[in-house]
């Protein structure tokens, strides 16, 4: 088989082959009219899933990988910027023809990469310091895992669990034993002896207790076989078998506590996303997160063309003219306006010159230093999530 997975490859995009094709056929209608024009282009999401108040911008570095090819020059927001509804993130000028097939392109790379990261940044706004780990690559395309990992990293998530998302972000993978392990051992605390037995001791160990047993009984015969050596219990209880699962783990805190094992922290996987952490951040002390972040919604970013050969042109229902978003960082109040208006006292201009020529402008950051902009803001735009009856 010559295609084993149904992939594109970089060349494959960096040629517009994952384009409409309504683009290819413009640029044909427009070449053989001898039609070219200057166009600036912005970058939008008009309204948010699921009623967000905010979101993350992310798959920055990617777009910009893609543009630095080609003749244009390119306004953007930091990658990790907050953003709000109606705010352009990126604006792409040069002459149409040159970035038109890669529209696209560019808009999977946003909007994807964002609803990843956003949906991480509402995580780790519900776990407060707590940490989390992303255990989400299993539900999604093996191909697209290092950027979901990455996108999950930036948005707060403290670790990623597959190896080449580790590799990608300088950072050790996290995980232990699956329940298959522990099913071939026929018994949670050999499979847990085993592990410690064989596993580099800077690993922290954390056994799986809900394979056979109650989880209380589990998690109380794992401390007395490992004892200090336990860092926690992890609990990946099906839904078809919690219960209450708050309850589970109040249970699962008393015992291990009444029988000196207060070290053993609990962990809890499987269906978590930002309003179960809200009825369990009391007794919880460490999450893996999956399914809720890496298939989150996507943002739906749109680009639309504002301004031709230097005089403002949108289609209807979209604002003619450049636009710049403005920021108070002292007060955390922002604006959209042109961005030929000079800006209000106290205000700056969030998109600043990224790109020019295929030449990057400004400092280029970390993955670890864009996380720590994102935990940044949340700080201190104290940003919240709406209540859990918004779920969908």
């Amino acid at each position: 088989m010559d295609k084993p997975f149904h992939i594109a490859t970089a060349k494959d995009i960096l040629e517009g082959r994952v384009t409409d094709i309504y683009f290819h056929r413009a640029m044909e209608v427009l070449q053989s009219k001898g039609i070219r024009a200057r166009a600036k282009a912005e970058f939008v999401v008009k309204r948010f899933p699921r009623k967000y108040p905010w979101a993350v911008l992310a798959g920055l570095d990617e777009a910009m990988a893609l543009l630095r090819t080609l003749p244009v020059k390119v306004k953007s927001m930091p990658e990790g910027t907050v953003f709000y509804p109606g705010e352009p993130v990126m604006v792409v000028e040069g002459m149409y023809q040159d970035f038109a097939i890669h529209e696209t392109a560019l808009l999977g790379l946003l909007c994807q990469a964002s609803g990843i990261a956003t949906k991480a940044a509402r995580v780790r706004v519900a776990a407060g310091r707590k940490p989390v780990v992303h255990f989400g690559a299993r539900r999604m395309h093996p191909a697209i895992s290092p950027m979901i990992d990455r996108s999950a990293y930036i948005g707060g998530c403290d670790g990623v669990a597959t190896v080449a998302g580790g590799e990608l972000l300088g950072i050790p993978p996290s995980g232990t034993m699956p329940h298959a392990m522990i099913l071939l051992f026929r018994d949670t605390v050999e499979a847990a002896k085993a592990f410690d037995d064989v596993i580099d001791p800077l690993v922290q160990r954390t056994v799986l207790i809900d394979t056979f047993g109650d989880e209380k009984f589990e998690s109380i015969r794992a401390a007395e076989a490992l004892g200090k050596k336990l860092f926690a219990v992890r609990l990946d209880t099906p839904g078809s078998r919690r219960g209450d699962f708050r309850a589970i783990c109040n249970e699962v805190r008393w015992e291990l506590d009444i029988r000196g094992f207060k070290h053993v922290k609990i962990l809890v996987s499987g269906g978590v996303d930002e309003f179960s952490i809200g009825n369990l951040n009391d007794v919880v002390d460490l999450y893996g997160v999956g399914t809720s972040i890496s298939s989150s919604p996507v943002l739906d970013f749109a680009m639309d063309i504002v301004e031709i050969d230097g005089q403002p042109l949108a289609k209807r229902g979209k604002s003619s003219g450049e636009k710049q978003v403005f920021l108070n960082k002292k007060s955390g109040a922002r604006y959209v306006d042109l961005a030929s208006t000079k800006a209000r006292r106290g205000f700056l201009p969030l998109l600043k010159p990224r790109l020019e020529s295929g030449k990057l402008l400004g400092r280029e950051h970390s993955h670890s230093q864009v996380r720590e902009y994102v935990l940044k803001q949340i700080k201190e735009l104290k940003l919240e999530i709406e209540p859990g009856f918004e779920r969908q």
